[in-house]
């Protein structure tokens, strides 16, 4: 599994790159990718996703410098910022099994494992995807999947201002809190550790050998520098 990690890129930027990405790997131009990224704020919504979910008003979302997307992705509302770690798998699933539940299981699998790492006991919710501590999320998922090649994936809370989803009702689910590793480790861990970690579950949990370094094929592909 190719880990491509680019820092932090707004939201319009990262479906581009995604986009181009699905296409290469349908081609076989890369391999398998989990991309990890971070976005400045902002306010998505998937293809199940509910106009009543956003709670804040244009002046607040404009005050706070929070866009709002819709998007192609499975799901509802959720929030994205910096100190949330967001995770897309460009993986081709015509290689693998052509199982959608599978797959969303193999991520949840992933974020559960990493959790586990800071021993933290992560857990599914009936009939919710997604990652919960308790009563509270601490992981959302919404995928695409195109010519059995997925993208989109999952966003881990490391550090994210909380207060932020105060603005939604987090994948439309009302009653139900949100968490982070820092609210509950009372102190977030390294950045760099906890994408490590991520990457190395999200590999065993995928089934792959090991975790191989981002490919200069795809960042010339994204028309990004050379790492």
């Amino acid at each position: 599994l190719s880990v491509l990690e680019l820092g932090l890129a707004d939201y319009q930027r990262a479906l581009d790159y995604q986009r181009k990405l699905v296409e290469a790997r349908r081609r076989n131009v890369i391999p398998d990718t989990l991309v990890l990224l971070e976005h400045p704020d902002v306010i998505t919504f998937g293809r199940s996703g509910h106009q009543e979910n956003l709670i804040a008003d244009e002046e607040t979302l404009g005050r706070l410098g929070v866009e709002v997307y819709w998007t192609d992705r499975g799901g509802d509302a959720t929030y994205h910022g910096p100190g949330q770690l967001v995770g897309y798998p460009i993986i081709d699933l015509n290689r693998r099994k052509r199982d959608l539940h599978l797959f969303l299981r193999q991520i949840e699998d992933a974020i559960i494992t990493t959790l586990a790492f800071y021993g933290i006991e992560g857990r599914r919710a009936s009939r919710l995807t997604g990652v919960w501590v308790g009563e509270e999320k601490i992981a959302a998922i919404g995928i695409k999947v195109s010519h059995w090649i997925s993208s989109h994936g999952f966003a881990l809370n490391v550090r994210p201002d909380l207060a932020r989803f105060d603005l939604i009702v987090p994948c439309g689910i009302q009653g139900r809190g949100v968490t982070s590793l820092e609210k509950l480790l009372g102190k977030a861990p390294p950045d760099e550790e906890v994408r490590a970690q991520v990457a190395s579950a999200c590999c065993r949990s995928f089934g792959y050998d090991d975790v191989l370094g981002e490919t200069q094929t795809a960042r010339r592909l994204l028309g990004l520098p050379s790492s």
